[in-house]
């Protein structure tokens, strides 16, 4: 590998070499080519590149692309260089130019490069003719009149180079981008991030496109109806995107979509074009036996135009050859989350779906994440198997959406298979069943056998259905030509692309066909869509079911959605179903009845599932019928602009053996997994709810078997009312009292450490104003309220007469006492509860954890039976009425020194109570250090 020394001595000598021949290279005759092989390829050469493929490897493993060129007008529709990590992800693109164009001045080259680099999703890329050296942000959307300046994130001249070379060797050379450099540069403050990232972007532009066609067939196709109009205009879109990426990776010859603006009725231009594209690809896209709406249409030809122009320079941001089908299915992902409605009057209107608003919006799942199930689940699968072997493995995303999980199953598999052939033994010239090209890259008979052999999924959406097809097909369509197409055409007489009718099916993965046995209106039963799994994939489950199944599964309440018959149906299908049904829980239930024996689940969940009540019933499935792998808990938000707290979970279908360990992840920030502990999968049953505690470990199990011994419930003592729902908060909480029947309230904000933070606010105590707490005794008695929010109970004394809304649960004696309250309230507020709380009773939730009433009513309270427990308790009551008292005098105190004594006094009164209360447990020093460490 090139040393820093030798690199700088190599592009100083070419410094020197153009400045004395600066004219002559400067003269318009001196070409791109030229300067290419005289200085570009030199100049990264220095650097560490293997510009000329000198290692020798195959096309799909060279560590710089040299992009075949397309020229189109006199311009070029590929980046000149690609330079890519080992695996063949992308770090830049450069564009090279010849020294007569101006890199600092002309906008057409700032634009070019911006546009291939936005395109990729890459973060940056570079122009340069040697002379000039220009570094872009390609994360600010780019526009055509843009001025070069605009995004430039650094210019060099080539008497700069030397100068700056520190730079240059630092974020560019090969050894410093495998060490990390060309990453710290991308965090650093160098730059300012764009926002209007290309999927984001394409996002606006597809709902754009939806709106044009959905109100012009709906107006001018009046006996077309809802489901007719949603179908018609998502095969035009699909269709013209696959065609338009066609265009510009060389497949189809560019421009051949933009002619069909020119002349007569657009539409049916457009539509010949569709009816050529199945001759040549034989894809369900453009079976128009199957599809009998989309031939007799009427489009306004403006639409057809519109649509078409903005799918070209100069109104066209994206460059299709290098817009990966990741970033379409993001983009498309958010895109299905709506849906055309026809009003009466036969006019249409775009509204979220039903269940996407009521969970919040759509959540397209990061491709890390795609990747790590990916590799947990179908890499252990296919590990040392031979092509034969793997075309046996079936793997199913039951509720696919955009197809994110199978692409990414797909391309583990194109990758494995290329490495595989790659290493035993290369292809001879000619012959059909060639898996690689002389280029070493899979044929598309090789990738068509892989994708019907191997990927199947099923939505609900019939539309998730098709975009996951077109998403299959346009990765197909990676690495084709128009030539390599042709030879396939005209002398093996296969067409290019698989039918997918038999892979991705629309149904409802949860509802089989016994559904029918309820009487339901037609209409109803069409959007359910019943299901059978077995009829649908008979082969399949000749041989036992699924080896792999991954995804991301809805996360929506089935009470909230469906008609009273789904809900029912399901909690007589499902053991999970129990109370609140969660559609997440249902899938991880019934995927596993999908699985062969010994198959992989991956997927990624909320992780409410892990300890929340209600889903005991899944846990007792897992732990009885499969073998837990793994747990990976995030500590972030996944989902960008939603607050679900999100966990990986791997199981394999067999029982797990005594000894069976589950390993225990945790990522703090994308993506560093780090690995916590290996639990026994049976210690989970140690507790009577099953709960899958991740963060216990043995000493943990040992310090709450002790606590628990050794203490009474609280609700040995007390019960819990959740306070106030008001039909409108707005409207029913005043800040004065208006009125002899507003009460003074609090809630959740209010409650403090030991202290209350006084009442600013009524609430109308009526039935008509309450929906649910209205039960008056609660709140003229003297009790100890809790936040609902936080991560462990927060607690204080509230006096009778003051209401509280619906964030605060009410803790009251079933006999009333003073002091008992007072003592009670140290245990809640203690050390030894929170750390009780964080291992038994913790929902895992790192966004608005919410504090539970079963929960709360189960926390520990140690048991007084002798003289010197009972002198202890005296002192924890005195205490916690003498710092509650300090407390109250603190908000009070202006002088700084006194409020530093107060502080200072309490914190030895609430030092004093932790001691008190370990020592009513009789806690070990190692006891209490683990409880100390904790919290």
């Amino acid at each position: 590998m090139t040393n820093k020394q030798t690199a700088k001595e190599k592009i100083e000598s070419l410094v020197i070499r153009f400045e004395e021949q600066f004219e002559s290279y400067k003269n318009s005759d001196y070409n791109e080519t030229l300067t290419r092989r005289d200085f570009i390829d030199p100049f990264f050469k220095a650097l560490g590149w293997d510009i000329d493929n000198e290692s020798g490897y195959a096309e799909a493993y060279r560590e710089v692309i040299h992009e075949d060129k397309v020229k189109v007008s006199g311009s070029t529709k590929a980046p000149d260089y690609s330079f890519r990590l080992v695996g063949g992800k992308r770090l830049f693109f450069v564009e090279a130019k010849k020294p007569s164009i101006s890199v600092k001045e002309d906008i057409q080259p700032a634009y070019q490069v911006r546009r291939y680099g936005w395109s990729a999703k890459l973060p940056i890329s570079i122009i340069t003719d040697f002379e000039e050296f220009s570094i872009y942000d390609c994360t600010k959307k780019p526009k055509p009149n843009d001025k070069p300046p605009v995004a430039r994130i650094k210019y060099l001249s080539f008497r700069d180079y030397i100068k700056e070379f520190d730079f240059l060797w630092d974020t560019f050379s090969k050894e410093q981008v495998l060490k990390g450099s060309f990453d710290k540069y991308l965090q650093s403050d160098t730059h300012k991030k764009g926002t209007a990232t290309v999927d984001k972007d394409f996002l606006e532009s597809l709902d754009r496109w939806r709106t044009y066609l959905a109100v012009s067939i709906s107006w001018n196709n009046k006996t077309l109806d809802e489901e007719e109009i949603n179908f018609v205009v998502q095969q035009t879109i699909d269709r013209i995107i696959f065609l338009r990426i066609a265009e510009d990776r060389g497949v189809e010859p560019y421009g051949t979509l933009h002619h069909a603006t020119k002349l007569g009725n657009l539409y049916q231009n457009l539509f010949e074009l569709f009816q050529k594209a199945d001759q040549k690809y034989n894809s369900g896209l453009f079976d128009f036996k199957k599809d009998k709406i989309s031939q007799d249409v009427i489009i306004d030809n403006k639409v057809i135009k519109t649509i078409l122009n903005e799918l070209y320079y100069p109104e066209c941001p994206y460059e299709f050859s290098v817009l990966s089908v990741e970033i379409l299915g993001s983009a498309y992902e958010q895109f299905l989350g709506k849906v055309i409605r026809i009003t009466p009057a036969h006019h249409a209107k775009i509204e979220e779906k039903p269940e996407v608003r009521k969970a919040g919006g759509v959540y397209y799942t990061p491709q890390y994440i795609v990747d790590y199930i990916v590799k947990s689940t179908v890499g252990k699968l296919i590990e040392g198997k031979t092509p034969k072997e793997i075309s046996k493995i079936k793997i199913l995303d039951p509720a696919c959406g955009s197809g994110s999980f199978l692409i990414g199953a797909f391309q583990y598999l194109l990758d494995y298979h290329k490495d595989y052939y790659s290493e035993n033994g290369k292809p001879s010239k000619g012959k059909k069943d060639n898996p690689l090209t002389p280029e070493g890259n899979l044929t598309s008979a090789e990738k068509k056998r892989i994708l019907l052999n191997n990927i199947f999924g099923v939505d609900l959406d019939a539309n998730a259905v098709e975009v996951t097809k077109l998403s299959l097909l346009i990765k197909c369509l990676e690495g084709e030509t128009d030539a390599s197409i042709q030879q396939q055409l005209s002398i093996w007489h296969e067409r290019v692309l698989p039918t997918l009718e038999s892979n991705i099916k629309n149904g409802n993965s949860l509802i089989d066909t016994d559904f029918y046995s309820s009487e339901l209106e037609l209409g109803f039963e069409k959007n359910i869509k019943p299901f059978n799994w077995r009829k649908n994939f008979p082969l399949i489950f000749d041989e036992g079911g699924f080896d792999a199944i991954i995804g991301n599964p809805p996360y929506v309440m089935l009470q909230n959605l469906e008609k009273r018959e789904v809900f029912e149906y399901s909690s007589k299908k499902y053991r999970s179903a129990k109370y609140k049904i969660d559609t997440y829980q249902l899938f991880i239930e019934r995927s596993i009845t999908l699985l062969r024996k010994d198959g992989l689940l991956g997927f990624i969940t909320p992780n409410t599932f892990l300890k929340n009540i209600h889903a005991e019933p899944l846990r007792r499935l897992i732990i009885e019928t499969t073998q837990l792998n793994e747990l990976l808990i995030f500590n972030y938000s996944v989902f960008t602009s939603a607050s679900v707290d999100t966990c990986i979970i791997i199981l394999e279908n067999k029982i797990a053996s005594p000894q069976t360990k589950v390993e225990i992840k945790e990522v703090q920030k994308p993506f560093y997994p780090i690995f916590k502990s290996s639990i026994l999968q049976n210690s989970f049953t140690r507790n009577q709810r099953l709960d899958f505690n991740v963060s216990i470990t043995d000493i943990d199990i040992e310090t709450i078997g002790k606590i628990e011994s050794e203490s009474v419930q609280l609700n040995t003592y007390c019960k819990a009312y959740f306070g106030i729902q008001t039909f409108d908060r707005n409207k029913f909480v005043a800040k004065e009292k208006l009125s002899d029947d507003y009460q003074p309230v609090i809630d959740g904000s209010n409650i403090s450490f030991y202290y209350l933070i006084p009442a600013t606010e009524y609430v109308l105590f009526k039935p008509s104003a309450i929906k649910s707490g209205g039960e008056e005794s609660i709140y003229r008695q003297e009790r100890i309220c809790l936040r609902q929010i936080g991560a462990s109970p927060i607690a204080t004394i509230v006096p009778a007469n003051l209401f509280t809304l619906n964030t605060i649960y009410n803790v009251y004696l079933k006999v009333y006492d003073h002091d008992l309250l007072l003592f009670l309230l140290a245990i809640i507020n203690s050390r030894t509860t929170k750390y009780y709380w964080q291992k038994k009773n913790s929902d895992e939730k790192k966004t608005f954890p919410k504090i539970k009433k079963e929960a709360i009513l189960s926390i520990p309270v140690p048991r007084i039976t002798n003289p010197v427990q009972e002198s202890i308790k005296t002192e924890i009551i005195k205490l916690v009425d003498q710092t509650m008292t300090l407390k109250k005098e603190l908000t009070l105190t202006k002088v700084p020194a006194k409020a530093d004594q107060i502080l200072n006094r309490t914190d030895f009164y609430l030092e004093r109570i932790d001691e008190l209360i370990f020592d009513l447990y009789n806690f070990s020093i190692s006891e209490k250090n683990l409880i100390n460490s904790l919290c």
